[in-house]
């Protein structure tokens, strides 16, 4: 069975403008696009005028004209709709089984750079075992301006090379290379303790600990720039908190890539406390990559 590059669809700007992103993605990839509309049937009370039917008549159309409207934008794209009964957060992960990636909308906060992931979001990125990845609804406004999904914008990854995972960094390392644009690598490492108490910095200690870390990253990288020897790739080792320094880079980037352990606690899934930050605050797509 092919994989598709998979789209879940509410007719909301957000889930639209992903739409748009996974069509892109999917031409990229040489895949089939596949819209998933989860229709989650409400109680009477909640739609006393319409009825459960006509509501779902009209549910129905959401991903029909929406896959109606990419075939003319997208005519190289093979396009195919759905609507699956249930709750969200369940069947998206369960659709996305056989995808290559998941492709959500995710509303910005007025005002202020970054993602708003609602409780549906969150538990999709958290239980699903494919890469997932957010757009932004304004993001559509932006690719429609250019001729593909990237406007030679980077491929930015979020490196921890204590445990570095192979599927994070081929992930993107193959995005770079699909959009023949660059991969900035960024490494965020602690300040010694001494940081921390207000106590006098150790210029020389400092000095010491920015070349290891610096190393360290340039010796994680070594295999896959002979793997990807076409795609440029710029290190940036600093100290500080990761999640930050992605942040930053967000902003000049087509997408970011983090890593999400899928190992579970008492409490459920999770994705982690970088990967969450930058959900939140990231201004560019975010595919958040789940690895052992």
């Amino acid at each position: 069975m092919s994989r598709t590059v998979t789209v879940g669809l509410d007719g909301s700007n957000e889930s639209l403008a992903a739409a748009e992103w996974a069509a892109r993605e999917a031409r990229l990839r040489g895949l089939p696009l596949r819209l998933v509309n989860v229709w989650e049937p409400q109680p009477y009370i909640q739609a006393p005028l319409l009825g459960g039917e006509t509501m779902q008549h009209w549910a129905e159309r959401i991903p029909r004209d929406t896959a109606d409207e990419l075939r003319l934008r997208h005519p190289d794209v093979e396009i195919t709709a759905d609507q699956v009964a249930g709750r969200p957060g369940t069947v998206l992960p369960d659709e996305a089984r056989d995808a290559e990636l998941l492709v959500l909308g995710s509303r910005g906060l007025s005002g202020v750079a970054g993602f708003m992931v609602g409780s549906v979001g969150m538990a999709t990125v958290a239980h699903t075992e494919r890469p997932v990845v957010l757009v932004r609804a304004e993001e559509k406004t932006e690719d429609e301006r250019a001729p593909g999904p990237t406007a030679n914008r980077p491929v930015v990854l979020g490196l921890d090379t204590e445990h570095p995972d192979d599927s994070v960094i081929e992930f993107a390392f193959d995005a770079a290379a699909r959009r023949a644009t660059a991969l900035h690598v960024v490494h965020g490492w602690n300040l010694p303790p001494y940081f921390a108490y207000g106590l006098p910095a150790d210029p020389r200690m400092n000095a010491q600990l920015a070349a290891q870390e610096a190393d360290s990253l340039a010796e994680t990288l070594r295999p896959w720039r002979q793997k990807f020897p076409a795609v440029e790739v710029v290190e940036r080792s600093r100290s500080g908190k990761p999640a930050n320094h992605l942040v930053d880079a967000s902003r000049d980037a087509s997408l970011v890539v983090v890593g999400r352990r899928t190992r579970r606690s008492t409490l459920g899934a999770h994705i982690g406390p970088v990967a969450h930050a930058v959900l939140h605050h990231a201004t560019s797509p975010v595919a958040v990559v789940p690895h052992d």
